[in-house]
């Protein structure tokens, strides 16, 4: 029997483009794998794989116009999106090189042998090594940030891993040329090919991760896919880590003293971030909880307007399209659910953006028809849930599941830490505010921000599919606050999501330590604490800074573990640490040499050194 063949698809048309590979065979999945394999020794040295990743780097740029047209061809995600986007990847490439140079990923330790202790110590020396091959499941918004030559890549080969791709079936062209692109760097680099590998097919995928000779996985798409992949990972002879990340609802609570305040920038900016690359990002605000009044009112018109005199957009395929349009409609047809501008199709392939309004009491029954809008739905949609009183909003945040973001928008008094009085609070604004700051800033390359311009994640997928997405990146703001950018804070209390008393989800047991002050909103934000990854205040979440103290993470199903994709730490992803006890020094590898031959920053004794 042939094997099936792989289309590239114009999802302007939906029209096939050109066969660009067959989806591989069992067989070919092992040979794929035993190359990564044997390629380990060959990322041993540092210095090696540093230069690897910016060879790559250098490569991806070089060829930079080749590979956004043939993104945009298969993605329609535009030349402008993506030229960002691959700014922002090479960028990444070039950051874990500075990583890998820098060494203190390794985490090096060493306890001197102390035999006056009780009991006695003795020599103690630990570092971390590589797993060994990693899969790595391709997004489908992300040709490249998240695709064969993104994040998981990266910081996979940052580690000392070969990689075998999977790739994602809404871009085959771009992941076989960037693919190509990175053999190239590997050779370059005296690197044998077989560090990067490359599969398509969804059989293909399976075969990977349950392969006996893959050490880890990376995946980023949708809950049904990646906990399909989890589990076949989970119930191998061996189970291995797997490192998904799946859905995020992303909520938003809008204080009464925000929308007293701003209502009308609120709603601008919540339509700029929900419409942002056609509402795919897995970082999109899909519920926000704003009071009911005259000011939650001005929002709802503000937003209103905003949403409407936004134009339709194409999804990355047609079966995402129909997954969209099945779950507004849906949505749409429960009580007391309202559709301001009703979402839905804008053209035979496109969509048109909206959103719905519900009273928020109803989000807080439990086991009702209504938790379909505690679910996230990809595309141009978000819900407006209108609450009355602090309880009604505890009520919902007690019942909502685990995000990678959560936001809050404060007046300036709760930015302070008070319930009144003046107060500094970055009055973040547009479809990527995030926070205080003034002006822009772009990731076209080079600043380590990406801002957030497109993208898609297919939850419309069957079975275990490497399809989903990705996080967000692209060539738009994620700055453009006009304030301080102060985050209020407080001493105040709970950091349970099932909080007691009249504050619902925002009284507890716990303290949550915050810059000011003890007010509404330091209370709000440990309301929020355990529910997501990062936590954004007076900004919007579509936007996720490259920087070493990003996470991009959060309580499942957002994620299945408690790392991070994102910034230099995704690197301790695929690691693992080994400590040496009482070795003699002629044998310890270099790492862990008394003399520090590498120069790599360690702990000795407790104490910081290089």
């Amino acid at each position: 029997m042939a094997a099936a063949p792989v289309w590239s698809v114009d999802p302007r048309t939906g029209k096939r483009r050109e066969q660009v590979a067959v989806e591989a065979t069992a067989a070919e999945v092992d040979a794929a794998v035993r190359a990564a394999h044997d390629a380990r020794d060959a990322l041993a040295d540092r210095r090696v794989r540093a230069d690897l990743l910016r060879r790559a780097a250098d490569l991806l740029d070089g060829a930079g116009e080749r590979i956004v047209e043939a993104a945009d061809a298969e993605t329609a995600l535009g030349p402008g999106r993506l030229t960002g986007e691959l700014g922002r990847t090479t960028y990444q490439l070039r950051a874990f090189a500075d990583v890998v140079e820098e060494g203190a990923f390794l985490d090096v330790r060493i306890d001197h042998a102390d035999p006056a202790l009780t009991p006695p110590r003795p020599d103690l020396r630990r570092y971390k090594i590589p797993l060994g091959v990693v899969a790595v499941y391709a997004a489908s918004n992300f040709p490249l940030a998240f695709s064969v030559p993104g994040g998981d890549t990266a910081s996979a080969l940052a580690a000392g891993c070969p990689v075998v791709v999977k790739a994602h079936p809404d871009h085959p062209a771009t992941s076989e040329l960037s693919a190509a692109l990175l053999r190239r760097a590997a050779a370059e680099t005296g690197l044998p090919a077989g560090v990067i590998g490359l599969v398509h097919g969804f059989e293909a995928g399976i075969e990977l991760v349950r392969h006996p000779l893959v050490a880890a996985a990376g995946f980023t798409g949708s809950v049904r896919g990646g906990r399909a992949l989890y589990d076949a990972a989970a119930a191998r002879p061996h189970p291995i880590p797997f490192h998904g990340e799946l859905g995020s609802l992303n909520p938003v609570v809008v204080t009464e003293a925000a929308a007293d305040e701003r209502a009308e920038e609120i709603g601008r900016g919540l339509a700029g971030s929900m419409t942002l690359g056609t509402g795919q990002f897995c970082v999109k605000p899909g519920l926000v909880l704003a009071p009911q009044g005259p000011a939650g009112d001005r929002l709802e018109r503000s937003l209103t307007e905003a949403v409407s005199n936004t134009e339709a957009g194409v999804l990355l395929d047609h079966r995402m399209r129909d997954a969209f349009l099945d779950g507004v409609r849906e949505r749409a047809a429960l009580p007391d659910v309202q559709a301001p501008v009703t979402p839905g199709a804008g053209g035979e392939h496109t969509v048109s953006a909206g959103f719905l309004t519900v009273p928020a009491a109803r989000l807080a029954e439990d086991g009702g028809a209504h938790d379909l809008l505690l679910e996230e739905c990809f595309g141009p949609v978000t819900v407006l849930a209108r609450y009355t009183d602090d309880a009604e909003v505890g009520a919902v945040l007690a019942r909502l599941p685990g995000n990678l973001t959560a936001t809050l928008q404060l007046g300036a008094a709760e930015c302070a830490g008070e319930d009144a009085g003046a107060g500094a609070c970055g009055g973040g604004s547009g479809a990527g505010a995030s926070g205080g700051g003034t002006g822009t800033e772009t990731a076209m390359g080079g600043t380590g921000t990406e801002a957030a311009t497109g993208g898609t994640r297919a939850d419309a997928r069957s079975g275990a599919s490497g399809a989903g997405t990705g996080a967000d990146a692209g060539t738009g703001v994620s700055g453009g606050g006009t304030g301080t950018g102060a985050s209020g804070g407080g001493t105040g209390a709970a950091a349970s999501a099932n909080g007691t008393g009249t504050d619902g989800a925002m009284a507890g047991t716990a303290t949550a330590a915050s810059a000011n002050g003890t007010g509404r909103g330091a209370r709000l934000l440990a309301a929020l604490t355990p529910l997501a990854g990062r936590l954004l205040v007076n900004g919007w979440p579509t936007g996720v800074a490259v920087a070493p103290a990003q996470h991009h993470g959060g309580p499942y199903p957002a994620t299945t573990s408690t790392a991070t994709s994102v910034g230099g730490t995704a690197v301790e992803r695929w690691l693992r640490p080994v400590v040496h006890q009482d070795t003699p020094p002629a044998l310890l590898p270099p790492e862990l040499r008394e003399d520090n031959p590498l120069n790599l920053p360690r702990r000795v004794d407790g104490r910081p050194e290089r």
